[in-house]
């Protein structure tokens, strides 16, 4: 970590005219906005907190608003960082935030269109609930033979890392919790898992499903 800061020290004090943390990134083949964020946390080690590591969340507020960030030269190098990162960083984030929400909607339609009753994300908090599902049907419905209950909705393709840290973190507390249901992943998903069904946990990819 200190390596790469000192490395974009080195760097900005030649004045090369490209940003020195996206040459960097590309020569040691590490996501633009990593790089960008661990040269702030190590910068900000030295300049702000005595060489301890700043808070994470400090860190992700700067990444957030590089405006913030008081080395009007770093800021603009984590700007171009974000982006030039189709990948990771906060610009990224917002993105697949804005594309989750929009098929949220889309589902809420879909499920208003078939006249079922449900309670979303905002009903469930307000009535206690920490965990909650996209969707919480009122009356369980039948998708190709299997009880659904509640419904996760990920814009996203579903492949074997994401789907079991979303079975860790959310699913398997919903099925707990609320019983049989199914996940949406509107741009597909490996036939790999399809090996859940049997859980009480069902998958689609087809939006005609809903």
């Amino acid at each position: 970590m200190e390596e790469y800061y000192q490395r974009y020290l080195k760097g900005v004090s030649q004045s090369y005219k490209e940003p020195v943390l996206l040459r960097i990134a590309e020569e040691v083949d590490l996501s633009h906005s990593l790089l960008a964020r661990i040269v702030l946390e190590r910068h900000l080690a030295h300049t702000k907190y005595e060489g301890n590591s700043p808070p994470k969340s400090v860190v992700t507020h700067l990444m957030k608003d590089t405006s913030l960030i008081e080395d009007s030269v770093l800021s603009f190098e984590v700007q171009q960082c974000i982006l030039n990162d189709a990948n990771y960083g906060p610009l990224v984030d917002n993105i697949k935030h804005s594309v989750g929400a929009e098929y949220e909607f889309i589902l809420q339609e879909k499920l208003h269109n078939r006249g079922l009753a449900f309670l979303g994300e905002d009903d469930m908090r307000s009535r206690g609930y920490d965990k909650t599902p996209d969707i919480k049907l009122e009356v369980p419905i039948a998708v190709d033979g299997y009880v659904v209950n509640w419904v996760e909705s990920k814009a996203s393709f579903g492949d074997e890392y994401s789907h079991s840290t979303y079975l860790k973190d959310q699913f398997w507390s919903y099925q707990n919790r609320f019983g049989p249901g199914m996940v949406i992943y509107w741009f597909g998903y490996i036939d790999e898992l399809d090996v859940h069904r049997n859980r009480e946990i069902g998958r689609a990819s087809c939006r005609e499903r809903v």
